[in-house]
């Protein structure tokens, strides 16, 4: 649907977008009950540091790494975005960028000192056990099994 809102709702008489309120005062209560202290609390949110960085996680490289892995994600996912729906062209340029923006993905490899062969393998290995006939199935991608990870 293109357009903005008020093009959209003289369209769409029927529907109003305005009718639904929100308690934001309980919604908050709410989010506090279902949130971690950590999350919430920075001196629980610095115990839980030491306490993985004391279980061997390296955990200010891998907190780093996790950091970077979602903020590359979201710009390799807009180059696509841009050839796909924007028309940007598939050429070196971009391929280049997105071998770029993926290298960052690699810090998370250092950060749990594996290799990209572990990071294959692993995958390899979860795939084969999703799908046991080596083919694609609908119903096993949207059903997974408990330990499927």
């Amino acid at each position: 649907m293109s357009g903005d809102y008020n093009t959209h709702n003289d369209q769409q008489e029927n529907i109003n977008y305005t009718d639904h309120t929100v308690d934001l005062s309980k919604y908050a209560v709410f989010v506090d009950g279902v949130t971690s202290d950590p999350s919430k609390d920075y001196q629980s949110f610095v115990e839980s540091l030491d306490d993985l960085d004391g279980q061997g996680s390296n955990i200010h490289r891998l907190l780093t790494a996790a950091v970077g892995v979602s903020a590359e994600g979201g710009e390799f996912m807009e180059i696509v975005k841009k050839m796909v729906f924007q028309g940007k062209p598939w050429s070196d340029h971009n391929r280049k960028h997105l071998v770029i923006e993926l290298g960052d993905v690699m810090q998370a490899c250092m950060a749990l000192n594996i290799t990209l062969d572990d990071v294959i393998a692993g995958n390899v290995e979860k795939l084969k056990k999703r799908y046991p006939g080596g083919e694609f199935d609908v119903y096993k991608s949207e059903n997974r099994a408990i330990d499927d990870l």
